[in-house]
Formats: structure tokens, C-alpha cells, sequence
């Protein structure tokens, strides 16, 4: 169900090894890429055009920003980027996996591992592996390579949809997800909230906040005496007949929803709970470790602190790994891991000169 953006001016692949190599083009990557660029880190992003968000009409809850359609806000974000020497590259990563690590004196390899005594060492996490510092090669679906130290998983998400007929068409608009992101635009309207599991009853009660109006489809899913009774004090309906499919309006938009029964339940919005599934296409050769999401709503890249995950080296920030977080926390997430790759490569950078030093070799 991904949605394309407009092409834009891609920049040239550059040559050699870059720092980092960001993959995606999202608040998260772009976020994360600015740091490092200001850092004067050599960045380059792959960005597929097809952001989560690309079907909404306006980023919300961003302070300073909030309604910015989501084109806008990332031409602003490449630009801004860009103003800092980062590259931004369009294309589709089609691998990523490590390669050999650059060779380090022997001298250097006490020091490349951290001193498991000193308090401030790094994590394991990000520790680079005795004897040089990790590179990785990242393919893009025409063929074209780089190689990178150090890598930003940034590739966000993908909302999956219930299986019900004429949904998909109207996802962005007459369909939504999240109060936070669209409660505003829809307040008052006849909303429908089309369950898929237990996340959809507190969904619900999201979703009344915003409108007298509620009608809660369970679709066969289970809804205990205690919720019914709940419900039924803040004057949610609840249709346990199955849903057939959505009906649409003459105007374009959503009329209601058709019931196996022939019944047509009046609704102009309807509110789903998505399966959100990380977007691993590609980086199976980094060996991320993945792990389900509560209630199987979906799958999530594990990461630790500010994105670090088991893999020496590799980062990961945004809906890849939080999917419940909105733009600003993206964002912000993108900029806590480009700032601490930065970090750890200024470390490495140092036990290169040091290890050079005491060898009588010259760094560049």
C-alpha cells in the first residue's frame, strides 16, 4: 500500500567509503543524516520516495509545523541536508550486508574494544570488532554500490489493512489510523471503528474523544460483558454482524459500511488499527534481530539505546523500530542516532590515530 512522493533531483553516488549511509529518506533518516552532516561526517541517503505518511494531506502535532503536508516537509528536509554537504540519493536498496572491516595495526585492537573497566566504554552494541573498523556494502536496485562505516536503518514502516473491500482506496482520508494524526480533521463526523483485535478497544475509546458519534464493528472479534457495558456508558454502538465492504460515496469518499445482512451503517470515517510490519526488504544480510509487536500487531526491528542494535556498526531509528512514533519522535530519534554514531566514530577515529601513532604510520 506504499504511496510514491514526486520525483526529485537525486544527487551522485559518491566514490569510496562514506561514514555513514542512511537508508531512508524519512523524518527519522533525514533527522539523522542533518546531524551527521553538521558533524561533517560524509552521509549519504537512499531514499525510496515512499514515506509512510505520503497519503496524508498534513504532518500534525510537529510544533511549528503542524498541518505541513508531508512532500513539503521532506523537500525541506533534503534541502537542509544538503546544505551541509550530505547526499541524497533516490533509489531502492536492494542489499545490505557487512564486508571486510578496515585493517588496523595490531597494536590497536586492546583499544578499538573499549576498556571493559572504564565506566564511560561503549556498548556492546556498537563496539566495532578487534582489528579494524566495520564497513558494509549497500547495493541499490540498478546495480550502483558504496561502502560504509557505519549504517542508519531508517526504513519505516508498512500499514497493513483488515482484508475488506473498497478499505484501501480511502486509506489516508476517509480511513485513519491515529487519533493523534488525523483526530482533528475528522472531530464530529460519523466515525467507525473496524476492529481487528484487543487494540481496538481502547481505539474506540480514543476515537469517542473526537465524536458523539461512534459505531464499533467487531468483525468477530471478541468483546467481553465488562467492555460492552463500558461502551455502552460512553454510547458506542456495537454491530457484531460482519461486514461486507465499504460503500462508497458519490462524491468520493465513504458512505458507510455495507453488513452481511444488506444493512448499510451510515459513516463518513472509518478507524483501523494497522498491522505494522518494519520494512526489511534487503537488509536480511545485516542479521537484524526483529521481534514481534504485542497482540501480533505486527513486527519491529529491536533496537537499544538511541537506536543501537546487536549488530556492530548498524543503527536504527523511526517507525522501524517505534512504530507508534509520530513525525516529531521519528525525528528526534534519527538525530539521538546520528548523534551517537558520530560519537563512536570520533572514537574509532582516535584509536586510528593513536594506533598510526604508535606504528609510525600517517593517518589521513
Amino acid at each position: 500500500m506504499p504511496v510514491t512522493t514526486a520525483a526529485y533531483a537525486t544527487d551522485t553516488l559518491p566514490g569510496g567509503t562514506v561514514d555513514t549511509v542512511v537508508i531512508g529518506g524519512g523524518a527519522a533518516g533525514l533527522n539523522g543524516a542533518l546531524m551527521l552532516a553538521r558533524s561533517r561526517r560524509s552521509v549519504v541517503v537512499i531514499d525510496s520516495g515512499t514515506p509512510r505518511n505520503a497519503p496524508a494531506e498534513g504532518v500534525h502535532g510537529l510544533l511549528g509545523l503542524d498541518g505541513t503536508p508531508p512532500a513539503e516537509l521532506y523537500e525541506r528536509g533534503r534541502e537542509e541536508v544538503r546544505r551541509y554537504g550530505g547526499v541524497i540519493v533516490s533509489g531502492e536498496v536492494a542489499s545490505a550486508e557487512p564486508a571486510a572491516p578496515s585493517a588496523l595495526p595490531a597494536s590497536s585492537a586492546s583499544s578499538a574494544e573499549g576498556d571493559p573497566s572504564a565506566g564511560n566504554a561503549p556498548s556492546a552494541e556498537s563496539t566495532p570488532p578487534a582489528g579494524g573498523d566495520p564497513r558494509f556494502t549497500v547495493t541499490l536496485a540498478d546495480g550502483r554500490t558504496l561502502t560504509a562505516r557505519r549504517l542508519l536503518v531508517a526504513t519505516g514502516l508498512r500499514d497493513v489493512l483488515p482484508d475488506v473491500p473498497g478499505l484501501a482506496e480511502h486509506w489516508g482520508h476517509g480511513v485513519v489510523h491515529c487519533p493523534y494524526c488525523h483526530g482533528w480533521e475528522v472531530r464530529d463526523e460519523p466515525i467507525g471503528v473496524l476492529a481487528v483485535g484487543p487494540a481496538s478497544v481502547h481505539h474506540a475509546l480514543l476515537f469517542r474523544q473526537l465524536t458523539d458519534d461512534l459505531v464499533y464493528f467487531t468483525r468477530g472479534t471478541e468483546l467481553d460483558e465488562d467492555t460492552r457495558t463500558r461502551f455502552a456508558a460512553r454510547d458506542i454502538r456495537v454491530v457484531d454482524t460482519p461486514v461486507e465492504e465499504v460503500v462508497r460515496a458519490d462524491g468520493g469518499g465513504i458512505a458507510g459500511v455495507r453488513l452481511a445482512d444488506g444493512q448499510v451503517v451510515a459513516r463518513s470515517v472509518l478507524a483501523v488499527a494497522t498491522l505494522m510490519r518494519a520494512r526489511t526488504e534487503g537488509l536480511e544480510g545485516l542479521g537484524l534481530p526483529i521481534e514481534d509487536l504485542p497482540d501480533g500487531m505486527g513486527r519491529r526491528f529491536a533496537a537499544g539505546m538511541a537506536g543501537a542494535t546487536d549488530v556492530p556498526g548498524v543503527w536504527v531509528a523511526g517507525n522501524a523500530t517505534d512504530p507508534t512514533a509520530q513525525v516529531g519522535a521519528a525525528a528526534a530519534a534519527g538525530a539521538l542516532a546520528g548523534a551517537h554514531i558520530n560519537a563512536l566514530l570520533a572514537i574509532a577515529d582516535t584509536d586510528a590515530a593513536l594506533a598510526a601513532a604508535k606504528s609510525g604510520a600517517t593517518t589521513v
